[in-house]
């Protein structure tokens, strides 16, 4: 698969990216809480998984660790309580989680399992 076809990988990378800076530009930005903490964490690693996917174009673990952290990202705000008093950065996971979870699960869907052969 060429690296221009992996476009489920390059929307992660930049929903990452958005979640990661997401508190500075949606005033949420309070460095210590708990919603921006998520937003870092959760931000960065689906950026680094995303970009380890473009450059991994066989292998399905990351899209695995994407679905995973897309999942997390909306059960946080309840984990951590912060649904109520951060409702923006609450909703900013949850909506960021959902399409990125949603993103893995396509690339799962679409990406050949390596040596697996395909028929001309």
């Amino acid at each position: 698969m060429e690296r221009n076809q992996r476009w489920q990988d390059w929307v992660v990378l930049v929903l990452g990216v958005w979640l990661f800076f997401s508190p500075f530009f949606m005033a949420y930005a309070s460095a210590t809480g708990a919603a921006a903490w998520n937003s870092y964490i959760a931000g960065a690693l689906a950026a680094i998984f995303a970009a380890s996917a473009l450059w991994s174009p066989t292998s399905k673990a990351e899209e695995w660790v994407n679905l995973v952290l897309g999942a997390w990202m909306v059960v946080a705000p309840f984990v951590f309580g912060f649904y109520a008093s951060e409702a923006l950065a609450a909703w900013n996971l949850a909506v960021v989680g959902v399409l990125i979870a949603a993103d893995a699960i396509w690339a799962l869907a679409t990406r050949p399992t390596p040596g697996a052969h395909v028929p001309h």
